[in-house]
């Protein structure tokens, strides 16, 4: 387990499937995923093997310390080893925050990040966010200094219309900053 002060990141077990399949679910989560179909429990297993068989996902259960109660998933996955890269895919469950007022958001991506610098010696974590996740956008931009490395245009169909996407990323140098 990656441990901060309040919250914990620890691999993810089979039995963490229906409530991740629970989350990934929400309407309101749904959109701002890639995988934007209604998942069953054979997606959600599917993917939980693909995953664990990648030596390039690394996918954790966000969890608080004191009571092991589960707050959301995080991962750095894709991991391109050349370029020392990988994509971070990041949401707090828990109530539906996606990304909550409490800190664990900001706790959580701390670790996660400090991991794939410091622990994975990735040298960028990216992802893709489009232009109406503004949640996403917000935290990462402002808390955490990602950077906009381009703009997809109309890469996202979402309630009738086509939204452009954003690559955003952070580099081992930045974090340094």
């Amino acid at each position: 387990m990656i441990k901060g002060k309040d919250i914990g990141l620890r691999a993810l077990e089979r039995e963490d499937l229906v409530l991740l399949r629970n989350w990934r679910n929400i309407t309101s989560f749904r959109k701002n995923f890639r995988e934007f179909r209604e998942l069953n429990l054979v997606n959600q297993e599917n993917w939980f093997a693909r995953v664990n068989a990648s030596p390039n996902d690394f996918m954790f259960m966000i969890e608080r310390l004191d009571d092991k109660e589960p707050l959301g998933a995080c991962g750095l996955l894709y991991t391109n080893w050349i370029i020392r890269s990988a994509d971070f895919s990041f949401y707090i469950g828990h109530e539906e925050a996606y990304i909550d007022k409490q800190g664990y958001a900001k706790e959580a991506a701390h670790l996660l990040i400090d991991y794939g610098f410091n622990n994975l010696n990735l040298n960028k974590i990216w992802m893709e966010l489009y232009e109406f996740d503004k949640a996403k956008l917000d935290f990462f931009q402002n808390d955490f200094a990602f950077k906009t490395d381009g703009k997809l245009r109309d890469n996202c169909f979402e309630d009738g219309r086509y939204w452009d996407s954003f690559i955003i990323s952070l580099t081992r140098n930045d974090a340094k900053k």
